[in-house]
């Protein structure tokens, strides 16, 4: 069982049935299918029609990088970030190394000028 398991992980398939004694034990090794069905009297039509998931999954192999289409196919996210001056002192010259590595320069100076104005502001005289 656990070759078995082994192998549809590395197939990725679209539904996979698991119609074996205890099926419930093996749902944790599973981490690639587009849809999974637990125990004999758990047939892939029911998922499909009635059982709340649908019959818009990933084939060849997709599922080792994307789920079926549910609710959350749907939704809107939002991701955000804020770093402090001090983040971005921290982050900024890895951040300029990758951004030119991958030949962005406009990525790079968005950080680097910043960096440069943090820089040049703890410098500058303070006037009493």
């Amino acid at each position: 069982m656990v070759e078995a398991v082994n192998f549809s992980n590395l197939y990725a398939p679209e539904h996979l049935i698991i119609n074996v004694r205890d099926a419930k034990k093996w749902e944790s090794f599973v981490e690639n299918a587009g849809s999974v069905f637990l125990g004999q009297w758990t047939p892939e039509s029911v998922g499909d029609y009635a059982s709340g998931t649908n019959h818009v999954l990933p084939t060849y192999g997709y599922a080792r990088m994307y789920g079926g289409v549910s609710l959350d196919s749907f939704q809107k996210y939002l991701t955000i970030q804020s770093l402090t001056e001090e983040g971005l002192r921290n982050l900024g010259p890895h951040v300029a190394v990758m951004a030119e590595v991958e030949g962005l320069e406009a990525h790079k100076r968005a950080v680097t000028l910043r960096l440069q104005h943090i820089e040049a502001t703890r410098q500058a005289p303070r006037t009493v």
